[in-house]
């Protein structure tokens, strides 16, 4: 696994998120979600607000790997798209930065099974770009 930049706080772990890739030519970041037990509804999918946090992390850890670690993203507005009832995993996310202004960030996510085939879900978010929490330079 690659080095990436940025603190990975706990939720990180509740989440069976695992960084995989990151292309800072297309500012592309790749990871792995594998959902515990507890995030499984009785329809035997990942809780939909749930989802939203895989793809927010998949968005979220775009930016911050395309600043190097000195910037995160607070999020203003996040909208997505369930198109399957999503398994517990294994899951990739991607997330990518589509435009990045000093006052606004475009982010796109997407969760697909591990093979890439099946796409589950798709989310945009529109942020503010604020210093990465505990850096200090």
């Amino acid at each position: 696994m690659k080095q990436f930049a940025g603190t990975r706080g706990s939720h990180v772990e509740l989440m069976g998120a695992e960084f995989v890739d990151f292309d800072p030519v297309s500012e592309t970041i790749t990871m792995r979600f594998c959902a515990p037990p507890s995030f499984i509804t009785q329809r035997g999918g990942v809780q939909g607000g749930l989802v939203a946090g895989f793809l927010d992390e998949a968005m979220g850890w775009a930016h911050v790997q395309a600043t190097e670690g000195r910037e995160a993203p607070l999020n203003l507005e996040i909208a997505m798209t369930l198109l399957k009832l999503i398994p517990a995993g294994p899951l990739m996310g991607k997330g990518r930065v589509i435009r990045r202004g000093r006052r606004a960030i475009f982010l796109e996510g997407e969760l697909w099974d591990e093979s890439g085939t099946t796409l589950y879900a798709r989310a945009t978010s529109t942020a503010m770009p604020t210093p990465l929490p505990g850096r200090n330079d």
